[in-house]
C-alpha cells in the first residue's frame, strides 16, 4: 500500500492521474463505501481530489465531466453533489462576510486567551498534540499533521469530539484544521465546524456516536464510553447580514491586461476569452492564521503554483513572472511598470486571506485590479443563500448551465 504520505504531488498531472483512475467508481460503489475510514494510506473509496480543487489546479468542471462520462447524474448523484458542498459553502459565506469576520476576531481573542489562561492551553495542546487518551481522536489529530489530510468522516467526528466532548472552542479547531489540510479552505471549514457545531443550520448539531466510529473504521476504534452524549447546539447572538456576491465582466479592449495569479485558482487557462500581456505567479504561501501554518500545507499550494507556471508561457506567449517573497504591493507595482500594463486581472478571490492581501497590496500600489468569477461560481453561488437541500434541486439545471446535462459531456470550455 503506497504511504499516505506520498499520495500529495501538487502537479496537475498528478491530479488529473487521480481523477481518470478514480471517475469509474463515482457510482454506487462509491454512495456504499464513502463513509468507511480505514486509516492512512487506505483512503481509496474516496476520490481525495480535494486539495487540487481546492486550489482549482483541476476544476469542478472537469470533475463533473469525468464522472458523467461514465455515470447519468442519478446513478453518480452522491459524488456529484459531494462536488457541489464545496461550492455551496463559498456561494454561502460570499453572502454573508460578517460570519468570517467574526470568526477572525474570534480566533484573535481566543489565542489570546491560550497565552494567558493555563487551563485552556494544557486542553488545547493536548488536543492538537494528539494526547486526549482518545485513542480515534488522538490517531487523527496525528494524521492531520503528518499528512495534511483526514477523511470527511473523520473530520465530522472530531469536530463534534473537540466541540461536546473536549468542550474547546470550535474556532480553534477550525483554526487547526484550516492550518494543516491541504485542501484548507476558509468557507469549506469554517461552514463544516459550524454545522457541526449547530451554528450553520441553526440548533442541528452533529454528535459523534462510539458505535458509529466502530462501524464506519472497520473497528479500528470504538470509542465506547469516551464520548459525549448530547450535543446542544452553540448560539451566536451577532447579528449576519444577507449580501449578495457581485459578479465582474470587464471589458478589456484595448487595454494592457496583467494576469495575476494567485493559489486561489492555478488554472487561469480556462477562465474564457482571456488574453493578457503578462503573467505575474505569486507562489508564497499566505499566512492562515495568526498560529503557524503546517508544514505540509505551507508547500503544497506554492509547489502547485511554481509546477503550473511552467506551462503559462506557452499558454498564453506572453512573458511569465514568478515571485516568491517580497511584499505583493511592490511586487505588483514592479511587474506593472516593467510591462507597461494598465489594469491587473485575476480569478475571483472568495472570502479569505488571499483575497484580502492581493485586495491590499493593489490598493497600496494603485492598481486597478478586475477579478472574472467563473462561469461555475456565477451559476452555483446565488443558490446558496440558505441551505445545502435548495442547491441540490438546481444541480440539474446548473449542469445544464455549464454544459454539461448529457451522460456523454466533454469538459466545457467556459469554466
Amino acid at each position: 500500500m503506497t504511504s499516505e504520505t506520498s499520495t500529495w504531488s501538487p502537479s496537475r498531472d498528478h491530479a488529473l492521474r487521480r481523477l481518470r483512475a478514480f471517475a469509474p467508481k463515482t457510482g454506487a460503489r462509491y454512495a456504499k463505501q464513502r463513509n468507511f475510514d480505514f486509516g492512512p494510506g487506505k483512503h481509496d473509496k474516496v476520490s481525495r481530489l480535494s486539495p487540487w480543487l481546492r486550489h482549482r489546479i483541476i476544476t469542478e468542471n472537469e470533475v463533473l465531466s469525468a464522472t458523467l462520462d461514465h455515470y447519468n447524474p442519478r446513478d453518480a448523484e452522491k459524488f456529484i453533489q459531494e462536488v457541489f458542498w464545496r461550492g455551496y459553502f463559498k456561494g454561502w459565506l460570499e453572502h454573508r462576510p460578517d460570519v468570517w469576520t467574526y470568526y477572525k476576531s474570534d480566533l484573535v481573542a481566543l489565542v489570546d486567551r491560550l497565552d494567558k489562561e493555563a487551563g485552556l492551553a494544557r486542553e488545547y495542546d493536548a488536543a492538537v498534540s494528539g494526547q486526549t487518551g482518545i485513542a480515534c481522536f488522538d490517531a487523527w489529530a496525528s494524521e492531520l499533521v503528518t499528512t495534511g489530510y483526514l477523511h470527511n468522516h473523520a473530520r465530522m467526528w472530531f469536530a463534534s469530539i473537540w466541540i461536546f466532548t473536549l468542550k474547546l472552542p470550535w474556532q480553534l479547531g477550525a483554526d487547526f484544521f484550516y492550518r494543516h489540510l491541504l485542501d484548507g479552505d476558509p468557507a469549506s471549514n469554517t461552514c463544516s465546524w459550524r454545522w457541526v457545531a449547530g451554528l450553520h443550520t441553526i440548533g442541528k448539531t452533529y454528535l459523534a456516536r462510539a458505535d458509529n466510529i466502530e462501524k464506519f473504521t472497520a473497528g479500528r476504534f470504538a470509542p465506547h464510553g469516551q464520548l459525549a452524549t448530547m450535543a446542544s447546539a452553540l448560539e451566536d447572538p451577532r447579528p449576519v447580514s444577507l449580501t449578495a456576491p457581485i459578479y465582474l465582466h470587464p471589458d478589456l479592449m484595448g487595454r494592457r491586461v496583467g494576469l495575476l495569479v494567485t493559489e486561489e485558482d492555478c488554472h487561469p487557462e480556462s477562465l474564457a476569452s482571456l488574453q493578457p500581456d503578462a503573467v505575474l505567479v505569486l507562489t508564497g504561501s499566505t499566512p492562515r492564521s495568526v498560529l503557524p501554518l503546517g508544514e505540509k500545507s505551507a508547500v503544497f499550494a506554492s509547489d502547485a503554483l511554481s509546477d503550473r507556471a511552467q506551462t503559462f508561457e506557452a499558454h498564453f506567449d506572453v512573458g511569465v513572472t514568478v515571485q516568491k517573497e517580497g511584499e505583493w504591493s511592490d511586487r505588483l507595482s514592479d511587474w506593472m511598470g516593467a510591462n507597461d500594463l494598465e489594469v491587473c486581472v485575476t480569478s475571483r478571490l472568495p472570502l479569505g486571506p488571499v483575497a484580502r492581501r492581493t485586495r491590499r497590496a493593489c490598493r497600496a500600489a494603485g492598481i486597478e485590479l478586475l477579478e472574472i468569477t467563473r462561469v461555475y461560481d456565477q451559476c452555483t453561488w446565488p443558490h446558496a443563500k440558505r441551505g445545502f437541500f435548495g442547491l441540490k434541486k438546481k444541480i440539474p439545471q446548473i449542469l445544464s448551465e455549464i454544459g454539461l446535462e448529457q451522460t456523454d459531456a466533454r469538459p466545457a470550455t467556459l469554466i
